[in-house]
């Protein structure tokens, strides 16, 4: 697979509304894979294809598990269908780099999607999972969570100093 140039806020294609897949085909299947490659590459734990300039309704997640293993999610056409409780956080974006802001999002989501073979699956997500979701699902309609951030945007050398040697 290939690594992907992460497209930064202010290109026009972070602010347009993504259209459905019909089919997944080799193309997609190349896509998926390229943008895991390039979320694992950057650091994220989610990444959106209009974040690599493709504008599909896809996204791929992973935020890991608690002992600290890969667990990879794809969405495809997703559609967020309940929300429940609200939890207030930093928020980053592998297109808005080195910032960071406090966004409010449900604390539950519950997502119905297609998976990579185009079988639907739905999906109950909470805390820093549905947190993801969210703000993937977010950028297939345009919105960056710059939209949303409560308060100011944080440079992130100012949350997380490096440690002094």
């Amino acid at each position: 697979m290939a690594i992907r140039n992460i497209r930064e806020l202010g290109e026009p294609c972070l602010r347009k509304i993504c259209k459905p897949v019909k089919e997944v085909n080799l193309r997609t299947k190349i896509l998926i894979g390229d943008m895991f490659d390039t979320m694992y590459e950057a650091n994220g734990v989610g990444l959106a294809a209009p974040q690599v300039g493709i504008l599909k309704r896809i996204f791929v997640v992973d935020c890991g598990d608690e002992e600290g293993n890969s667990v990879p999610y794809v969405f495809i056409n997703p559609e967020i269908i309940d929300r429940e409780g609200v939890q207030t956080g930093y928020e980053g974006c592998l297109s808005v780099p080195g910032k960071s802001g406090m966004v409010p999002r449900a604390q539950k989501v519950k997502v119905k999607a297609f998976n990579e073979n185009m079988e639907e699956f739905e999906m109950e997500a909470e805390g820093l999972l549905a947190r993801c979701i969210l703000h993937e699902n977010d950028h297939l309609d345009g919105i960056v969570y710059v939209d949303k951030v409560e308060g100011k945007l944080y440079d992130n050398s100012e949350l997380y100093p490096e440690e002094e040697q």
